[in-house]
């Protein structure tokens, strides 16, 4: 059994090497820029509207409800990152229905490069909200001691986005596989079907967690605004 999409290699040519990690990535992003463009390309303010612009309009209001309960602020600066997160993560775990298909996030290195990318954006939106300066106090709060700690909970939790979301998503095709070999076909559809909620489940709290971070990177100016 093959342990994760990287160790299934279509192509190889020295050391540059296609994998499913890298094919079902962009074949996953062709099906998001298609639904997109199938749910744009007649968007219109006038009733009635189309069933795919409908659908979308409840995703993404959906998504910034979300967002804005989390951060209490303006969602639309957070909404394209946090909300790309989650659909990449979401019809990634989704397309796991199709046969021979292997979700991306069932890598480390997709995990992880998706952990990095929240990395780097929690400062970005907390210096454009914050300034440089103040986003930088919070290192040292509530004392210069922490200093150091603060530093190694940022790279921890990086850490820990990318092992959960690879860990569950890993285990439950893993654990799907093997029923399939010793058991009847009805536990492995219910286990499957499973999976799916379980993926549902990680897309969520994946880009939750992205918002409570960024919200903890942006909130410092709120409360001074609101004290002035």
């Amino acid at each position: 059994m093959e342990i994760g999409p990287d160790s299934i290699v279509y192509w190889e040519w020295g050391f540059v090497e296609l994998n499913a990690t890298i094919v079902f990535t962009w074949a996953m992003m062709a099906v998001i820029i298609l639904i997109s463009w199938l749910a744009t390309r007649k968007i219109s303010v006038d009733t009635p509207i189309s069933t795919w612009q409908n659908g979308m309009e409840t995703i993404v209001s959906s998504m910034r409800t979300q967002i804005e309960g989390i951060i209490q602020d303006d969602p639309l600066p957070y909404l394209p990152f946090l909300g790309t997160l989650f659909l990449f993560i979401s019809v990634s775990n989704l397309l796991d229905i199709v046969p021979g298909y292997h979700p991306p996030t069932g890598s480390i290195n997709t995990t992880a490069a998706l952990a990095v990318c929240v990395f780097f954006a929690v400062p970005v939106f907390g210096i454009a909200k914050k300034g440089i300066g103040a986003y930088l106090k919070n290192y040292i709060q509530p004392s210069p001691m922490m200093l150091p700690f603060n530093i190694i909970g940022e790279f921890s939790r990086t850490l820990a986005l990318a092992v959960r979301l690879f860990g569950n998503i890993m285990s439950g095709t893993m654990i799907a596989g093997i029923l399939l070999s010793i058991v009847p076909l009805f536990i492995p559809i219910v286990m499957e079907a499973f999976g799916l909620l379980v993926g549902q489940i990680q897309a969520y709290i994946f880009a939750i967690l992205a918002a409570v971070y960024i919200a903890s990177a942006t909130r410092g100016q709120r409360k001074q605004k609101i004290a002035r």
